[in-house]
């Protein structure tokens, strides 16, 4: 599903990702762990092709990773989820699904529901809670049905039944065959949901 082959990327002198080599399986749900600017987020910028690499190479679906072009099926969220704030969830959703087309009112309607969101609700985004807006990125990550997930903290802002019903949602995810790579501080989130686990640390990765 995804290859890494001695992945390099510097800014300056400042090595971010020391010379990665590793393959995700498809179908598994594979966890990274690690501290704050261990590289973990900058590891799944360099797969979604975010950023260009100082070395090595990327390959997903076979296909080797270019920078600027997220490769295609491929559903993330990496950060804090960004939304027009003067506008509903239903019709953000909208508006970002009118930009590769494809996506029914039907299937974004389904996929607010999905994670708990009323897609009828005119409430403006800028009004939501933390915990909202993450369900909502959640919703932007999965509208497509893509068979690859790349979550950066996508717990962020929930609370204890938020949690529940996403990793509920990730699992369900996982028996339909789709392929996950969740970046998290929670360990209790990566045993809850990880057949594989590695651990970043100072821009190197190792399986634990």
């Amino acid at each position: 599903m995804i290859q890494c082959i001695d992945v390099v990327k510097r800014y300056g002198d400042k090595t971010v990702l020391n010379r990665i080599s590793v393959s995700f399986e498809k179908g598994l749900i594979h966890g990274i762990v690690g501290r704050n600017g261990s590289g973990k987020t900058m590891l799944l910028k360099a797969i979604c092709g975010f950023i260009p690499l100082s070395g090595g190479e990327i390959r997903v679906w076979g296909k080797a990773v270019k920078s600027g072009r997220t490769p295609e099926g491929v559903g993330l969220i990496i950060e804090a989820p960004g939304f027009l704030p003067y506008y509903s969830g239903y019709r953000n959703l909208q508006i970002l699904a009118g930009i590769n087309g494809g996506v029914s009112g039907q299937r974004i309607r389904q996929v607010m529901e999905l994670v708990g969101l009323d897609p009828g609700s005119r409430k403006w985004v800028s009004k939501y809670s933390m915990g909202m807006r993450q369900r909502l990125g959640i919703a932007q990550a999965v509208m497509e049905d893509p068979e690859l997930l790349l979550l950066d903290e996508p717990m962020n802002g929930l609370d204890k039944q938020g949690v529940e019903d996403m990793r509920r949602l990730f699992l369900d995810f996982k028996a339909q065959g789709k392929t996950i790579l969740l970046a998290s501080h929670s360990r209790e989130d990566i045993q809850a949901l990880c057949d594989r686990v590695y651990k970043m640390d100072a821009g190197t990765l190792s399986p634990q």
